[in-house]
């Protein structure tokens, strides 16, 4: 049999594999902490976990251990019959988050999905209308329901594209006012925009925003998909501003690299679903919950967030340091960090990994780092060292 190499595995990848991802030229076999090897042997540092996925690093000593012992005892049974990971899961995420009910699924985009369909059947519960407000820079995934909150772009060739969306500038309260009526059931954003190129929230708009949805009785929804199970140095983005949803979304992060989505809601919201308004074969299978609450127990410790914090600061400075050509500004939370140029990031994240660095492109001119929240201040510099020589050498050409 031929050798595989990363040249022989794309050339599999592009023969038989929907070709819908512009893949960078590497396939990678074996990842531990903050490194990936691909299948050649080469070492690479990985500042981006899998889009924010691998918050503990790969293959984590207990993440692995309750993986094994958990497939060893029971992988799926179906959501007729509650298992003991589901419960207690269940319990720890309403604990942490201080909302009431949980309902687990397979990932960001299907909770997106549910939270729409809980936030409308409350409000039609209420005799208002369907239509949900979402914010301009936001990704709430790639379902036909969650581009319609999404890019035009994403739209295209999809037609007819679901209605009852609107999106509206993200921190501008005038533009929300302007938009609300008796047909709006609820309004979504990120409290930090991910694909959007790192936009944090603003505090005061979150706070009026909140004010205006609870004179309004309108459902408000945290997509922290990406920025919650810790990434920001808090266990959820939301404790930065003070500020309750009545529906928030998970996934990435919960699992610790295992597909496991979620959707929390208020009791006023859950009291408006009935028996048979939602469901799932996947969602909250035993081996995908002994995942969560591994990953959870070590993420959720204060001294760990503490950390993250610390980190997210040390990177941040470290960028502004090295003053890269063509900088604009460093923005982010925790160790979910932006760095926006003056001209396209897409070539200097594809020299990064030249250099064994993985780091992505996002909303055009943004790097973004989003990197195991295990990783070292020393491996932080080396990020930003590499960053640094990769544009010298882009804009050299």
């Amino acid at each position: 049999m031929e050798a595989l190499t990363n040249a022989t595995l794309n050339e599999l990848d592009k023969e038989y594999y929907l070709q819908t991802f512009r893949r960078y030229p590497v396939a990678f076999n074996k990842g531990k902490g903050t490194k990936l090897w691909d299948i050649e042997g080469n070492e690479y540092l990985d500042a981006l976990a899998g889009i924010a996925v691998c918050n503990l690093g790969h293959c984590h000593p207990a993440v692995t251990e309750a993986i094994c012992n958990q497939a060893r005892e029971l992988v799926h049974i179906s959501n007729f019959f509650v298992s003991k990971p589901q419960a207690m899961l269940s319990k720890l995420l309403c604990e942490l988050s201080g909302l009431d009910r949980v309902f687990l699924s397979n990932s960001g985009a299907e909770s997106v999905e549910g939270a729409i369909k809980l936030a409308r059947k409350y409000a039609h519960s209420k005799q208002r209308g369907g239509n949900v407000i979402a914010m301009q820079g936001s990704f709430h995934g790639r379902t036909l329901a969650t581009i319609a909150m999404g890019k035009k772009a994403m739209q295209n060739g999809f037609e007819p594209i679901p209605q009852g969306f609107q999106q509206v500038a993200f921190n501008d309260i005038k533009a929300v006012e302007n938009t609300i009526d008796d047909q709006t059931a609820a309004i979504i954003l990120e409290p930090v925009q991910g694909e959007g190129g790192i936009n944090v929230v603003d505090k005061e708009y979150l706070h009026q925003l909140r004010k205006l949805c609870d004179e309004k009785d309108i459902v408000l929804i945290f997509d922290e998909i990406q920025c919650g199970i810790g990434r920001t140095g808090k266990m959820f983005a939301k404790e930065h501003f003070g500020i309750e949803p009545d529906i928030m979304t998970l996934a990435k992060g919960l699992g610790g690299g295992m597909p496991v989505g979620a959707i929390l809601c208020n009791e006023k919201i859950g009291s408006a679903i009935d028996f048979g308004d939602h469901g799932t074969t996947f969602g909250g299978n035993p081996l995908a919950c002994a995942a969560s609450l591994a990953t959870l127990n070590i993420i959720k410790e204060p001294e760990f967030l503490k950390e993250v914090e610390k980190k997210g600061e040390f990177l941040r400075n470290e960028i502004k340091k090295s003053n890269p050509e063509g900088l604009k500004e460093v923005r982010g939370l925790g160790l979910m960090v932006g760095a926006e140029f003056e001209f396209e990031a897409k070539p200097v994240a594809a020299k990064m990994l030249e250099h064994r660095v993985i780091a992505n492109a996002t909303a055009d001119k943004v790097v973004r780092f989003v990197p195991p929240l295990i990783i070292t201040e020393e491996e932080l510099k080396k990020v930003v060292e590499v960053m640094a020589t990769s544009i010298k050498e882009v804009k050299a050409k």
